[in-house]
């Protein structure tokens, strides 16, 4: 039985701390869900991880409604959060609740997320009052990364720290079930989580959040020239699956590989035959 948004609310009501993840495949979707991860976004940071852009704008809805697909397939138990991309949801209401729509009737997804503050509450109090679960952002959204001038740390100063806690209580009153606080001073994250009655959930935002997420590349060491401060490795699988492929090629260049064990017989009486109508051949 899959977690719903009921549930994600019950672990602030009880205190309960969680982990979440992204993912965007069904491997690592399948792995998530087997480990007890509750929650899994299919972020547009799929477009920095796993398609090479050098930020999230490039980001298609047809992107995320294809990796959405393969991470509901990979997934028994785990909700599946979509993440709506740059400019599925900015120009009217109407124009969220179709991308939103195509999220969940499309990509199979059981929530939404949408980037921004108050700029966004109206789209949200649309979505939620027609029973679109949606996820809140606000921090550093990916999104703006040319408006906010870089990936920065958001609400260092006192009147930036005050707005964001007036984005985050404005995202509850609209309806969110959950907030993402990315990259905020640790200390303002915790006076945010202790006056919202929603969950937060921090990356880059100290460990006084409700919950945690991460991108799952960076815990799995997939890029091992690029560790964000907010991250740590869990384990080194770049090296691993370079040193597997660098084996791999020399057992083949040896011709070590593939052998007896990879390989498939047939009996005798079909290789005379063979033979023989080889020999036949002009």
């Amino acid at each position: 039985m899959r977690v719903t948004t009921a549930d994600i609310r019950g672990y602030k009501e009880r205190r309960e701390r969680f982990a979440c993840l992204t993912a965007y495949d069904v491997v690592t979707a399948r792995i998530a869900d087997e480990a007890g991860i509750p929650l899994l976004l299919v972020g547009d940071s799929l477009g920095m991880v796993v398609l090479g852009y050098e930020n999230t704008i490039p980001v298609t809805l047809n992107d995320i409604l294809h990796h959405t697909r393969a991470v509901v397939r990979g997934t028994a138990r785990a909700l599946v959060v979509a993440d709506m991309p740059f400019m599925t949801y900015h120009r009217s209401a109407a124009q969220a609740i179709e991308s939103a729509g195509r999220c969940m009737q499309e990509g199979g997804a059981q929530a939404v997320k949408l980037e921004g503050g108050r700029a966004t509450a109206d789209a949200i109090s649309r979505l939620t009052a027609i029973g679109v679960p949606v996820m809140g952002h606000v921090g550093l959204t990916p999104q703006s990364v040319h408006q906010l001038g870089g990936f920065k740390v958001q609400g260092k100063t006192s009147e930036r720290a005050k707005e964001l806690i007036r984005d985050a209580l404005t995202l509850q009153d609209a309806g969110v079930f959950s907030i993402v606080l990315e990259c905020v001073p640790s200390e303002i994250a915790r006076r945010i989580t202790e006056r919202l009655a929603v969950p937060t959930i921090g990356i880059g935002a100290g460990p006084h959040c409700d919950a945690e997420i991460q991108v799952v590349s960076d815990i799995l060491g997939w890029v091992p020239s690029f560790v964000p401060k907010h991250t740590k490795p869990y384990a080194h699988l770049a090296d691993a699956a370079r040193d597997a492929v660098t084996r791999y090629r020399d057992e083949v260049l040896a011709r070590s590989f593939p052998g007896a064990a990879q390989s498939f017989s047939v009996s005798e009486e079909v290789l005379r035959e063979v033979d023989d109508a080889l020999s036949n051949l002009p």
